[in-house]
């Protein structure tokens, strides 16, 4: 499975979204460098590690923002520890403005 399936997976069983966009943003870092485990390295233009996440759910009722961001994060922890380097959250509850 890939992480972006993961994600996906993760995001839609916990928060219930109304909208849920997963966009893999690791084309627009390939051949970055990046110190991974002592070495460093470049990403590659095809992987898995720059994620922008765009999500619509109640559950994110009554939460500020950063409450918001730390629930993602939290549920998201080993895909994080994992070979997801960046993560960008943009979270909403319903009924508030999205800019996409």
């Amino acid at each position: 499975m890939s992480i972006q399936k993961a994600i996906e997976d993760k995001l839609t069983a916990h928060f219930s979204p109304e909208r849920l966009v997963v966009i893999n943003e690791s084309h627009l870092h390939a051949g970055h460098h990046h110190v991974h485990e002592g070495r460093e390295e470049q990403f590659e233009a095809n992987g898995e590690t720059h994620f922008r996440v765009r999500i619509v759910s109640k559950a994110f009722e009554g939460m500020s923002r950063v409450e918001r961001h730390r629930a993602v994060n939290t549920l998201l922890a080993d895909e994080l520890k994992g070979g997801v380097h960046a993560l960008a959250i943009e979270p909403s509850a319903l009924g508030e403005p999205t800019r996409w």
